[in-house]
């Protein structure tokens, strides 16, 4: 088979600094590399899920607007696997980060639940 998994995910945020402290302090990614591309006028942010570099965070100026309601073509959000979904839900409130009402995966029998990162990307936790 020509493909083996996922390399990473590219995320460009609106505002670098408030995004990389999401993506960092409240939902524990960890750094991998931080990288200034000056003729970009741009930030790369490698970052890791669980050790796993998975995310690439972008800045450039002025990025268009996108519709980011789960629903608009393109990429419909980005989910995270937790194994206590409660636990994972209290420490986004804790966080200030709001989220909608915990659902059950008709399919599967799991729970889950969204929220948004500081430019309205859909983010799920899915109980595994």
């Amino acid at each position: 088979m020509l493909l083996q998994r996922i390399h990473h995910i590219a995320i460009i945020c609106s505002d670098y600094a408030v995004s990389k402290d999401f993506y960092v302090h409240k939902l524990g990614l960890q750094v991998v590399q931080e990288t200034y591309r000056e003729q970009r006028q741009s930030y790369k942010l490698d970052l890791a899920v669980n050790g796993v570099y998975q995310i690439e965070l972008f800045s450039f100026p002025e990025p268009p607007p996108r519709r980011s309601q789960p629903e608009a073509c393109g990429l419909r959000h980005l989910a995270f696997a937790v194994t206590n979904l409660d636990e994972a839900v209290v420490e986004l409130h804790q966080k200030n980060i709001s989220t909608e009402p915990i659902r059950t995966d008709e399919l599967t029998g799991k729970r889950f639940t969204f929220f948004q990162d500081p430019d309205g990307l859909p983010l799920e936790f899915y109980e595994v």
